[in-house]
């Protein structure tokens, strides 16, 4: 995926936007029945119109999004063997996961890493690191493109993108109460709304916001476990471990941004609610501890060698 924060990034900045074209355009003014209460359903109707906007927008610009803001080169016509061996393993791996084949990219970053993201599961962009060549030999590459082939056949992005539109709709729907509640009972204004409330609402959609993206962050260190097995399944389990323990060897690598993490790192309690990725100690135990099944289903086979 174009990770997980410049996914949430350009949602809030969508729904900021919708919400204050709402407002200038005095649309708002629709929530009021007959001047004094809140009409429920009109508000839940904005609501979910602001909030999957949002969150619909965000995923049908990720791709393009990510193309750019990391300069992918897409290798449309493999110029070189490790090109045209990258080429090769995701499109075996796609046809092994049933997915249509996506875009192949490499980017220029020091560390180890890859995303994988796109709208539709067969229009998707799988891309990796220089630093992910440099640092992984072949069999852990594969696992890696492995872990990011599987979160485009389980759907990840759409999955997020659901699940961000529904947390947007009840934020929307709870901060309008709240600066509803605050505009009638504190500062006793009686029809229409003052500047409380819109004061207060702003104020109550951004605390519902921090708690919403704890929920969004939560799904994505799930499903970074659903992938880590799908990788396993893919290219076998141990190169799936392999691969993890490089990425931990190489954490002192130049930092790269949190979204383009394909296995991010997290320290702290309070950080770890606000985490894309699980610990990867954490991962790495789960896969130790999965069934023979990875190491049954083997991915495409390839050449076991350094790629320096």
């Amino acid at each position: 995926m174009l990770r997980i924060l410049l996914f949430l990034g350009t949602n809030l900045a969508i729904v900021a936007l919708i919400s204050l074209t709402f407002r200038l355009l005095g649309l708002e003014g629709l929530l009021q029945s007959n001047g004094v209460d809140l009409n429920i359903n009109a508000l839940i109707v904005y609501s979910a119109v602001i909030g999957f906007a949002g969150a619909l927008i965000s995923l049908f610009l990720s791709k393009t999004m990510a193309k750019k803001g990391m300069g992918v080169k897409i290798i449309a016509q493999p110029a070189n063997p490790t090109e045209q061996w990258l080429f090769q393993t995701v499109a075996a791996q796609a046809k092994q996961a049933g997915i249509g084949m996506p875009e192949v990219g490499i980017f220029d970053h020091a560390s180890p890493n890859a995303f994988a993201t796109g709208w539709n599961r067969n229009n998707a962009l799988v891309a990796v690191s220089t630093g992910l060549l440099t640092t992984m030999d072949r069999k852990e590459v594969e696992a890696v493109l492995g872990h990011e082939v599987a979160h485009v056949a389980n759907g990840d992005m759409v999955t997020l993108t659901l699940i961000q539109g529904v947390v947007n709709t009840f934020v929307i729907f709870l901060s309008r109460i709240v600066g509803h509640l605050v505009d009638r009972l504190v500062f006793r204004v009686e029809r229409g709304h003052g500047p409380a409330f819109w004061i207060v609402s702003m104020i109550a959609e951004f605390i519902f916001g921090i708690v919403a993206m704890m929920i969004v962050m939560w799904f994505s260190r799930w499903r970074e476990f659903r992938a880590d097995r799908g990788g396993a399944e893919l290219a076998g389990r141990r190169h799936m471990i392999n691969a993890l323990k490089a990425l931990k060897a190489a954490q002192d690598a130049p930092p790269m941004p949190d979204e383009m993490k394909a296995f991010a790192i997290s320290a702290g309690r309070m950080q770890a609610l606000f985490s894309s990725h699980p610990p990867l100690d954490a991962r790495i135990k789960a896969l130790e501890e999965m069934d023979g099944a990875g190491e049954a289903k083997r991915g495409p086979r390839s050449v076991s060698r350094p790629w320096r």
